[in-house]
């Protein structure tokens, strides 16, 4: 091998490092658009959403969400209790990276009847085929928002089916004036 060969070796090396880097690269922006946030805030979304699941009365009827936008954190939803909403502001307020909790959580009035409607979808839609396996665990993946006789299913389940089953059954639901179906399917946003 000749000093041009080894010249044409190198020279094949370090275009080869470099296409590598360039994808490498590419490869790194593609994963950063996509994940749509930098860590440190992927970071403080998923304490807030910790914080949030592990309210002590926080059930499969309240619904609890919210908006990060800088330092500045908007909890939304439907919750039964008011203490509920107290302990989901005190709580994130806490967390490193957020500087100011706007509480816009709505308390669901009291209601002999929406309790009773509570109680009969939560039984219906549990027993529906495979649904019982949403209930499962300390903080169920469908919830079941009742507010004047008018039901709203929140939540992830994983498959279209098993969206409409629970849909389904919450219709078949006596007394019940409407019923909104807002379950995501994993994988979809």
């Amino acid at each position: 091998m000749g000093l041009r060969d080894l010249q044409e070796v190198a020279e094949m090396g370090t275009i080869k490092t470099k296409l590598m880097t360039v994808v490498a690269m590419t490869a790194l922006v593609a994963s950063v658009a996509l994940a749509g946030r930098p860590p440190e805030q992927q970071r403080t979304m998923d304490k807030i959403r910790r914080e949030l699941v592990t309210l002590p009365y926080y059930g499969v009827f309240d619904n609890l969400e919210y908006k990060l936008e800088g330092g500045t954190l908007t909890l939304y939803g439907q919750v039964v209790r008011p203490s509920t909403r107290e302990d989901a502001a005190r709580r994130v307020a806490r967390i490193e990276g957020v500087d100011r909790v706007i509480n816009n959580i709505d308390v669901l009035p009291l209601s002999g009847f929406d309790d009773s409607i509570r109680a009969r979808e939560y039984r219906a839609i549990f027993r529906t085929g495979s649904l019982y396996r949403y209930a499962m665990g300390g903080n169920p993946s469908i919830h079941i928002v009742v507010n004047g006789g008018r039901v709203t299913l929140e939540g992830l389940v994983s498959s279209q089916m098993d969206s409409q089953l629970a849909y389904m059954a919450a219709r078949g639901v006596s007394g019940v004036f409407a019923v909104t179906n807002n379950l995501r399917v994993s994988g979809r946003s």
